[in-house]
């Protein structure tokens, strides 16, 4: 059976949103680092209504939270990808496999510098 484009607008669209809700679920569901960061970004909500942080610390701490989810996701897709095309260890493929972990590394150290900016005064 061959994989049919829909080329509707609205349709299209709906149907792309389904793939990424899919993906959305088996990132949560499947994956203990997504887990362990979908869980400390739901306790940084639930902190910044208990401190009251203005509309620009929520920005910023919105942010964060959507990079780090989004940079494992991407994460997780080069290890599976890579996973899938060398299932074997193979030193270049855990060559890629380290940068893409270092780009959640990034992601995850700017994440804390901007909690840390917001709610180390709250402490103060």
């Amino acid at each position: 059976m061959e994989f049919q484009k829909d080329n509707t607008f609205f349709t299209g669209r709906l149907k792309s949103m389904g793939f990424a809700l899919k993906g959305l679920i088996k990132l949560i569901t499947t994956e203990h680092s997504v887990m362990v960061q979908s869980s400390i970004g739901v306790l940084l909500i639930i902190a910044g209504f208990y401190f009251n942080i203005s509309m620009t610390e929520w920005l910023c701490q919105t942010l964060v939270i959507g990079l780090v989810l989004s940079i494992e996701g991407l994460n997780t897709a080069v290890e599976k990808i890579a996973d899938f095309i060398h299932p074997n260890y193979h030193e270049k493929i855990g060559f890629i496999k380290d940068i893409a972990a270092g780009s959640v590394f990034f992601a995850a150290m700017t994440a804390i510098a901007v909690v840390l900016m917001i709610y180390i005064p709250k402490f103060i």
